[in-house]
């Protein structure tokens, strides 16, 4: 039964015939066209924008949410969803601003020590959903609470801490005429996919987003990918801190807050179904990159960061609507006439 479970399709088999493309390749396609159009007509907004200077800042503005959208990404695959990601991130921002020394080496240090306490809340999270029952969004978001409550007590509201050269120099610094960021986000995405798609782990991610019940009878160990799953989100979000730290050159209690709707929508737009099961994350950061062009354009034209939540918000309801899975058949159903009577009417006719 489990050797069946985990043989079936691969996440990427578009379940074709031929050269044709399935869902999950054409998604990050049009995505990218997508975000290609918005860059050329943002032209017609601003001269300075539409550049290659803007295309590198996009890509360097949409790295942050590129590393959560991860995270959340593998969560929602197997059917749930993090709301702690805004502390975590924060989490890792100010551990990574108040442990930062001169020496650029202390960074890898730094950088293992938010994993790993990252990956503890993490895993009490998912432990807590896995095998106490406690539904994913109440456990997440009780769990973003106790710790952003734990940090504003801790530092009394006033992170400190000392900037570090060495991580601001990956957005300052150029190589090749790019921002050494540019090139470790392409290793992450290479890498991250690679987990995702081409690993055990990520196939037994898929088949329990598929069918729990179906996962647990084929032996998969349910409990655990639970766990590991929310402890990896919880871990890159504190990645994402990290990082973040040495754009900005220090950290505050709320850094983390305006990752929460976008991570979400870049999974949701980029083909990942609410359901779980469903989804590649390649997707997801075509529409990090949409996203955040998107915000800068909007940004551009001096819209209230209030009404830039208002529109993720209604871009997560618009393509969760356009991706239920029973749209197409409703529609089929509701554009067609039925070809021949119902059975009652059918019924009736042949008795008389």
């Amino acid at each position: 039964m489990k050797e069946a479970l985990m043989s079936g399709p691969a996440p990427h088999d578009t379940r074709t015939t031929g050269r044709s493309l399935g869902p999950e390749a054409i998604t990050p396609l049009v995505l990218f066209g997508l975000t290609i159009l918005l860059v050329i007509a943002s032209r017609w907004i601003s001269p300075n924008l539409g550049g290659f200077h803007q295309v590198a800042a996009i890509i360097v503005l949409s790295s942050f949410l590129m590393v959560v959208a991860f995270g959340q990404q593998m969560v929602v695959l197997i059917g749930g969803l993090d709301l702690s990601v805004p502390s975590l991130l924060t989490l890792g921002g100010i551990l990574t601003f108040g442990w930062s020394t001169a020496s650029g080496w202390s960074l890898i240090w730094i950088l293992l020590a938010v994993l790993v306490v990252n990956g503890v809340i993490g895993a009490l999270s998912g432990a807590g959903i896995a095998w106490l029952r406690i539904p994913p969004f109440i456990m997440t978001l009780a769990m973003g609470i106790i710790v952003y409550s734990a940090a504003l007590g801790i530092t009394a509201g006033t992170p400190r801490g000392h900037p570090s050269a060495a991580l601001a120099s990956l957005f300052t610094g150029r190589i090749l005429g790019l921002p050494p960021i540019i090139y470790l986000m392409i290793l992450f995405v290479i890498a991250g996919t690679a987990l995702q798609s081409y690993t055990p782990f990520g196939r037994k991610l898929y088949a329990l987003g598929t069918s729990p019940v179906a996962a647990h009878v084929a032996g998969l160990p349910v409990g655990w990918l639970t766990v590991a799953t929310y402890a990896l989100s919880a871990a890159v979000a504190g990645v994402a801190g990290f990082l973040l730290v040495g754009y900005a050159g220090g950290a505050t209690l709320v850094m983390g807050q305006s990752y929460l709707l976008p991570s979400i929508a870049a999974v949701v737009v980029g083909g990942t179904s609410i359901l779980g099961g469903r989804g590649t994350y390649i997707s997801a950061v075509a529409a990090s990159l949409l996203l955040t062009t998107f915000s800068t354009i909007i940004s551009s034209v001096q819209i209230l960061e209030g009404w830039r939540t208002i529109i993720y918000g209604c871009v997560i309801l618009i393509a969760i609507a356009a991706l239920r899975e029973d749209l197409p058949l409703w529609l089929n159903r509701s554009l067609q006439r039925p070809s021949r009577p119902p059975p009652q009417a059918a019924n009736a006719q042949s008795a008389q």
